[in-house]
């Protein structure tokens, strides 16, 4: 059931949900304190990386002959637009390296690789997901407007196609994105102006990837379209699955519209913690994933920078340990079996 009352159902008194707060607050001050060289090297090597995967991938799938460099070059391309979509394009657009008031690597002004446009996502996903997370009626990601992943959604006849649809999401996930991105609370002709942005970006974005370079492969072009479409395949599956498993496995709580009324920032913190989830992760598979493996941190601190989320966590689970307080987190694999029970339980209506 969803929570109307924070306080309640976490059994902490006001005085607890206010020191919890100052404790998370005292967090954010030395991680903002610490910022330096060292995270602003952090994020230009990560680019430079990026970009030169993404050129040798091209070549590799360009000029190789055999099957076997084909696959390479794809994963390796799949690879690069997971890092570009994942730990620069999602983390700058949070603004998590303004800081460093660099005019190319701030959220002002950086545009990712896929058809989302930066300036509509970070409506829909900075200010509508992130201040109201989880909350029934002001959230728009909780479900995309298109999934049920929570009991208080009414059930619709429609819902029994929703493990086939939860599969056409993961395929098309960045045009998921794109169309999420149109306000429906807008006028008329500022959704149509919104719907001419995102027209544009598609343009964009099928022009590069399916004109530009497969053109310049001359004869071997149909080997790079391939290989074009396959990688952003990949790249959808893959953020797909980083975010539903941060958002929707068992245990991440829903809220009502109540707990708005009066809610301090410390009570945000904490409907922050109890509506996310992580998941464990190396080094590589934490890169991999924008650091959003830390999902629970992320959305306590979004704009504070992904390198340094896996620090904030060593101080975050004392602290929910400390309130006896959920931290949810569990191996990759359980945590999307466990989202992928929510969905297919879900595509059938309540229990009576």
């Amino acid at each position: 059931m969803a929570i109307t009352d924070i306080a309640v159902y976490t059994h902490l008194s006001p005085h607890d949900i206010e020191s919890l707060g100052d404790e998370l607050d005292a967090i954010r001050a030395d991680i903002e304190e610490s910022l330096g060289a060292r995270d602003a090297a952090y994020i230009r090597r990560t680019i430079k990386f990026q970009r030169a995967l993404d050129v040798a991938a091209r070549v590799v799938i360009a000029t190789s002959r055999s099957k076997t460099g084909w696959l390479v070059g794809t994963a390796a391309l799949g690879f690069a637009k997971s890092v570009e979509n994942m730990e620069i394009g999602h983390n700058v657009s949070h603004g998590q390296w303004d800081w460093m008031n660099d005019p190319e690597i701030h959220s002002s002004t950086w545009e990712w690789d896929m058809v989302a446009v930066s300036t509509q996502w970070k409506t829909s996903h900075n200010y509508r997901h992130h201040v109201f997370s989880n909350v029934l009626g002001e959230d728009d990601d909780l479900g995309f407007g298109v999934m049920r992943v929570t009991p208080e959604q009414p059930w619709q006849k429609r819902h029994l196609l929703q493990p086939l649809q939860n599969v056409f999401l993961a395929m098309t996930f960045e045009w998921g994105i794109a169309l999420h991105g149109l306000d429906q609370r807008r006028s008329r002709s500022e959704w149509i102006a919104q719907g001419k942005e995102v027209l544009r970006k598609i343009v964009r974005q099928g022009a590069k990837d399916y004109l530009l370079w497969p053109a310049l492969s001359v004869r071997r072009w149909r080997r790079t379209l391939c290989a074009n479409a396959t990688a952003n395949l990949l790249r959808n599956l893959w953020a797909y699955v980083v975010i539903f498993c941060g958002h929707f496995p068992d245990g991440t709580q829903k809220f009502t519209a109540d707990v708005l009324e009066t809610e301090t920032r410390a009570e945000w913190y904490l409907r922050q913690m109890l509506a996310t989830a992580n998941f464990r992760a190396g080094r590589f598979l934490g890169f991999a994933s924008g650091n959003l493996c830390y999902q629970i941190e992320h959305h306590l601190f979004p704009d504070l920078p992904s390198n340094r989320l896996a620090e904030i966590a060593r101080r975050v689970q004392p602290l929910c340990d400390k309130y006896d307080l959920p931290y949810l987190t569990g191996s990759l694999s359980h945590q999307y079996a466990s989202t992928l029970r929510v969905i297919h339980r879900l595509a059938l209506p309540n229990a009576a």
